[in-house]
């Protein structure tokens, strides 16, 4: 059991109970609630509702219980491996599946899918993440690499922080462009008003650079590529609605009215990187998902 102790200060004051607390900690309103009717916080001593108005001196005290240790499953579930070896697998990942398990979806995974397929996975990021060096969003397809030993696992990440390894992704976004390159340079961090989004923003945000290259204009619509210099969460999705040209499909970021897609129209097409044990440069490419294939030859069909 951990405890916090917060005194509020001109910058939390007038500031609901419950979004202070979620500001502050950085959990989500779900874990805040939670805690607040489990009676594990306390303002001047005494247990307030979520909606309680904070006030510049009160003190809030906050008893964080231990997170259980939760054991992930092996399943036998199907697996798109373009590439293998001792060190790496390289996973076209297939829209709809969830990279990790997290609490409260613990099965279906991609994680659960690999412990099934291979027993040597790195232990970096612990075991709700094993061999997992970077992730991509349930909705979004494609490809990413997966470590199979620590060693690996630390040469990818380096790559992926050293900005040499490359990484690009297909999309279809709301409105034509005007022009046919761009870059996006805009800092990204964690969305002031909703927690569960990102956001572009000067507060407590890390640098964020998206190239991109308009393929087709349509009348509504446009395809691109996008190509990551960083890997910000959400990255391209946030840059592109930023621009007012937000991926088709995108239930968090995009507008109501979109196409219908079961979840944004983004792929991870190529994937670049030096392999951590022979030096060689690796190259990977993966076709479009199917529903992203399908209603992009519809828009050709109709831009003919």
């Amino acid at each position: 059991m951990e405890t916090k102790q917060i005194t509020i200060d001109s910058s939390l004051a007038s500031t609901r109970l419950d979004k202070a607390i979620s500001k502050e900690l950085d959990f989500s309103r779900k874990r805040v609630k939670d805690l607040l009717d489990q009676k594990k916080i306390l303002v001047n001593q005494k247990s307030e509702k979520a909606s309680y108005i904070l006030k510049e001196g009160d003190q809030v005290e906050i008893e964080i219980p231990e997170l259980e240790s939760l054991e992930i499953q092996a399943e036998d579930l199907p697996l798109d491996i373009i590439y293998e070896d001792q060190d790496v697998l390289v996973i076209n990942k297939a829209k709809g599946m969830v990279v990790h398990p997290a609490p409260g979806h613990l099965h279906g995974t991609l994680v659960n899918a690999l412990l099934s397929h291979c027993k040597d996975l790195s232990g970096i990021n612990g075991i709700m993440r094993p061999g997992i060096v970077h992730r991509i969003d349930k909705d979004t397809s494609g490809l990413l690499v997966v470590a199979k030993n620590d060693a690996a696992h630390l040469a990818l990440s380096e790559q992926l922080a050293d900005k040499t390894c490359h990484r690009e992704y297909l999309a279809i976004v709301h409105h034509p462009f005007s022009h046919t390159y761009g870059t996006i340079n805009a800092p990204i961090g964690r969305d002031e008003k909703d927690r569960q989004k990102m956001a572009v923003t000067a507060k407590n945000s890390k640098e964020a650079i998206t190239h991109f290259q308009v393929i087709e204009n349509f009348k509504d619509f446009a395809y691109i590529r996008c190509q990551l210099e960083t890997g910000r969460t959400h990255q391209i999705r946030v840059h592109m609605a930023y621009i007012d040209h937000p991926i088709a499909g995108d239930p968090k970021y995009g507008p109501r009215k979109t196409i219908e897609a079961n979840g944004q129209l983004l792929h991870a097409c190529t994937l670049e990187f030096i392999h951590p044990t022979t030096k060689e440069k690796m190259h990977f490419e993966a076709p479009l998902d199917p529903t992203f294939k399908s209603i992009l030859e519809d828009l050709e069909r109709d831009n003919l």
